[in-house]
């Protein structure tokens, strides 16, 4: 368990000083001070059997019974696959070990880590779909997503290797040509050449990605989530919808359930990771709005429902405009 712990904590949990907004608990960055203290505090724990100092502040019960909890949180996290890492995950972890104690010690933990209140977790369906339902025309299944490929909370690059036997058939002749020629030349340190051959790949709507000690050819594709709407990014929770599904999405291979194509290029379609249903996710958050001009799914309209009634999200305002009448707007020139 030392071992799982001690990986997240180095491995993507590690201060920083380089991103900004300040030092968090522990002093460690806020972009990544939740879950890492969490796991911090794990790690010390089972070395030393002692609670973080300052934890007293956030709840009621004694010492004693702060021990209990680490020592149930532990054998939680060991057993989490995978194990936690957004506030989300952390968060849900707490509330699910932790359910038969104290409300204000449950609270109070997830203060202390800066952790969401039980409140704003959702609880999303069991699952990707076993067979694939009506309407969908092949399905995709990407690579390790870059927190960088998601363009707002509705819209994502992701790629797909060409060994998928669904892409290898299609590689463009010029592609695989320049792909070999590429590693030949990084081989020898002549970078100016392999960059300009990798522009040849990119022109193609290709990429060579890293992908841990391996370089892989990989095909493009701009995936619209199909049947929600976010906030545009300059819109109010824009940037918030954004981040919702960065931290969905970010470092996962996702299960694309391709519908079709919109007018600019995108593929449409219904992404889930880890068996997560990711505009369940933004629905539920109230961080998106039921497109149902063009998705009448009744589940949609049920998810944006149940986030208008808890008033989450965009819904927390009164008369939140969509994103499609912000865009006509913007097109007339009224904005």
């Amino acid at each position: 368990m030392g071992n799982a712990l001690r990986f997240l904590y180095h491995n993507c949990c590690q201060p920083t000083t380089t991103e900004s907004g300040g030092l968090g608990p522990h002093g460690i960055s806020a972009q990544t001070a939740s879950v890492s203290a969490l796991a911090r505090d794990l790690l010390h724990f089972e070395a030393t059997s002692q609670v973080p100092d300052g934890l007293n502040k956030h709840v009621v019960s004694s010492k004693k019974a702060q021990a209990n909890w680490y020592k149930k949180l532990i054998p939680a996290w060991k057993e989490a696959k995978p194990p936690p890492r957004t506030p989300e995950e952390a968060g849900r972890l707490i509330v699910q070990t932790l359910k038969r104690h104290q409300k204000a010690d449950v609270e109070g933990l997830l203060a202390f880590y800066g952790l969401p209140h039980p409140d704003t977790l959702i609880e999303t369906s069991s699952g990707a779909p076993s067979s694939l339902p009506d309407g969908v025309k092949y399905e995709l299944h990407t690579l390790p997503v870059d927190v960088k490929a998601v363009a707002d909370g509705d819209t994502v690059t992701a790629y797909v290797s060409t060994k998928d036997p669904r892409e290898s058939s299609s590689v463009p002749r010029e592609v695989q040509v320049a792909a070999v020629e590429r590693a030949k030349a990084r081989a020898v340190r002549d970078y100016v050449k392999a960059d300009a051959l990798h522009k040849k790949i990119t022109d193609q709507n290709y990429r060579v990605i890293s992908v841990g000690n391996e370089e892989v050819l990989a095909k493009k594709y701009r995936i619209r989530l199909r049947g929600i709407d976010a906030p545009e990014s300059s819109m109010p929770h824009g940037k918030q919808a954004k981040e919702e599904l960065a931290n969905l999405l970010q470092g996962k291979c996702l299960r694309v359930l391709v519908y079709g194509d919109d007018r600019y290029g995108r593929y449409v379609g219904d992404i889930y990771c880890n068996g997560v249903f990711a505009q369940e996710v933004m629905l539920k958050k109230g961080l998106a709005w039921h497109y149902s001009a063009y998705d009448r799914r009744a589940e949609l309209a049920n998810w944006e429902k149940e986030a208008r009634a808890k008033r989450v999200g965009l819904w927390a305002s009164r008369n939140p405009e969509e994103p499609w009448e912000w865009r006509k707007n913007k097109r007339n020139g009224n904005q």
